[in-house]
């Protein structure tokens, strides 16, 4: 067990062979693409930040879902969802894995539209992504920075259990400030994230030809809000990356007068 800078505890696996599956050790975010802008906006500079730091109670979320009669390895399950990380995601959200693919270290960008009534659609613009923090054949986890929705993590991995593979979403996360915890219980933001990996199991199911349930289960781990991280609400990337399209025609009037 190590215990990283930003007071985020990860077991580590040591087993020979993995020692290029864990992320090198950073504290921000180090991202910049000068042709698009937007889509750094929210993360360069950013900290890296654990459950520990953000606002909301701690939950464990766990989502599961077993490929009966498909001949899989948990290997095989891993790969190809690494490889079309993104095709599995619901049409409201668009992820976008770097070129070299979903490897420790990268970040993958995240844009999607968060909803401000609950059964409504998406319509809060985010900009944001999340770091690829370890990554093995039939494992990966993605940590967030700063900002996003959620302070935390996402393990997504696969498993053999009683002779049947099963894929598996597991969070270990938070809300990051007062804005996003108030979506979250009341304007159906946690109904989303719930849809969004149930979704996502699903369409790894269809991939190996199998229709079966989600079975999910969260347990809350610590039930406190945590008050002095009220001031990450200076860095939510929802309300940045509302101003910033805002902002839109302004930049593009700056430009014409001072190309």
């Amino acid at each position: 067990m190590e215990t990283g800078k930003n007071g985020s505890r990860v077991e580590r696996r040591t087993e020979p062979g993995l020692e290029n599956s864990w992320a090198e050790p950073v504290d921000r975010f180090q991202v910049v693409d000068p042709s698009n802008i937007a889509r750094t906006l929210n993360i360069h500079g950013r900290k890296v930040v654990s459950p520990l730091q953000g606002f909301g109670p701690m939950w464990q979320r766990n989502y599961r879902i077993r490929l009966s009669g498909a001949s899989v390895t948990p290997s095989e399950v891993i790969a190809d969802w690494k490889k079309n990380f993104a095709v599995f995601q619901p049409p409201e959200n668009h992820f976008f894995p770097p070129l070299t693919g979903v490897k420790p270290g990268e970040v993958v960008y995240i844009e999607a539209n968060l909803p401000i009534l609950p059964g409504l659609p998406g319509i809060i613009p985010m900009k944001s992504g999340v770091l690829v923090l370890y990554s093995d054949d039939v494992m990966f986890t993605v940590m967030t920075p700063e900002g996003f929705p959620i302070s935390g993590w996402n393990t997504f991995s696969a498993y053999k259990e009683d002779g049947v593979t099963v894929a598996q979403v597991q969070g270990l996360v938070r809300t990051s400030d007062p804005i996003y915890e108030f979506g979250f219980r009341y304007m159906g933001g946690e109904v989303g994230e719930d849809r969004t990996w149930i979704y996502v199991l699903n369409k790894v199911a269809e991939r190996w030809g199998v229709k079966g349930q989600v079975h999910f289960y969260k347990v809350l781990v610590d039930q406190n809000v945590q008050w002095k991280y009220a001031k990450n609400l200076w860095k939510n990337a929802a309300i940045r990356s509302f101003f910033y399209i805002l902002g839109a025609p302004i930049r593009w009037v700056g430009k014409v007068i001072f190309p």
